[in-house]
């Protein structure tokens, strides 16, 4: 787990840099020459939780995503809308890549595989 570190000299803050000489991740102080070595390779961490509601609404914006191929070739089993945007994802539980598609239009939102 990576955790903010501190000077041991002056308490400010420690930036994570790389020894080039030992090839290796020190945190130095900007303030004064303090170094210390890593004891770990992980310099950040994001953890993102979601509730529900998150969730469901994350699928809306997935619609909405320009980046993301649409095809006009399936339709929607819950509004029969005939556009949807597609990707590939390892479903849970499951191995390999799975097909997801989620209904273009913005009443919907429904979500199926392939």
């Amino acid at each position: 787990m990576s955790t903010m570190k501190f000077c041991g000299i002056c308490n400010n803050k420690l930036y994570p840099e790389e020894d080039t000489e030992q090839t290796r991740l020190i945190y130095v102080c900007r303030n004064c020459d303090y170094q210390e070595a890593a004891d770990n390779n992980c310099v950040y961490r994001k953890e993102i939780n979601h509730s529900v509601g998150e969730r469901s609404q994350g699928l809306q914006e997935v619609a909405a995503d320009p980046t993301l191929p649409r095809t006009k070739s399936v339709r929607c089993a819950v509004c029969n809308y005939s556009e949807a945007v597609f990707f590939q994802a390892t479903a849970k539980g499951e191995e390999g890549m799975t097909l997801f598609f989620v209904c273009c239009n913005p009443n919907c939102g429904h979500r199926w595989r392939d």
